[in-house]
């Protein structure tokens, strides 16, 4: 007995018809969260290697000379990048967790909230103590 095949009806859905032509799931951003989160991973890869080299040359300097280091317009782009991509990549780890395991809506959107602060004071902070030393001005 050949048994027949159940299929669910492609016409009937619950999802708005631009929202099955942009492919967008329930959250409505669709998978670009999930990709700039791995885009980020492998740079951090790439970009952490680089800071090890940076920090193994430094080691056994004096300030001055690592000023010097780091005010090297590769090594400053090398930072820069580094500290970019880190803490957008610390930004949406944190906020997948937060979303995950944070259940109250009010909280949810406090803690969103907070977690995007501080990724941009982190980022600002680091931004501002590398340009400055790669500009040349005294600490």
């Amino acid at each position: 007995m050949a048994q027949k095949e159940v299929r669910q009806d492609t016409r009937v859905s619950i999802r708005t018809p631009r929202a099955r032509v942009r492919g967008l799931g329930v959250a409505h951003h669709g998978a670009g969260h999930w990709w700039l989160q791995r885009l980020t991973a492998i740079a951090n890869v790439v970009l952490m290697l680089s800071f090890v080299v940076i920090v193994a040359k430094m080691s056994g300097r004096g300030f001055a000379e690592a000023r010097l280091l780091v005010a090297t317009p590769l090594v400053s782009i090398l930072l820069i990048l580094a500290l970019l991509s880190v803490t957008i990549h610390m930004r949406l780890g944190m906020q997948v967790i937060i979303e995950d395991y944070v259940h109250a809506p009010a909280m949810k959107i406090a803690a969103v909230l907070a977690n995007n602060a501080y990724a941009v004071v982190v980022a600002v902070a680091c931004l501002y103590a590398v340009l400055r030393i790669g500009f040349g001005q005294p600490a």
